[in-house]
């Protein structure tokens, strides 16, 4: 029997999906309170993921579930990035 090399999911906070967690990005609330981008998967804090589209950031900034899943207010600086890592 061979075995299958476990995969890590986690759940989109837009479209509600669940992905490979190298396919999404992770947005962490820092414990000094800071909201920045996950480049690393393993920065300190609260994260939330996110599908690498444009849909999905839009549904999750105008139901705003970045902010109910990092139970903080998120700055417009961290959409723009977020905006900017899609591309």
């Amino acid at each position: 029997m061979s075995k299958e090399k476990h995969i890590p999911e986690r759940k989109c906070i837009g479209c509600q999906g669940r992905f490979p967690k190298s396919e999404l990005i992770r947005v962490v609330r820092q414990p000094s309170g800071e909201v920045v981008l996950d480049t690393t998967s393993r920065a300190q804090g609260r994260g939330a993921y996110l599908c690498k589209s444009e849909g999905c950031l839009t549904a999750a900034h105008k139901k705003g579930r970045l902010r109910t899943a990092l139970e903080c207010v998120i700055p417009d600086e961290v959409y723009e990035a977020l905006r900017k890592a899609l591309v």
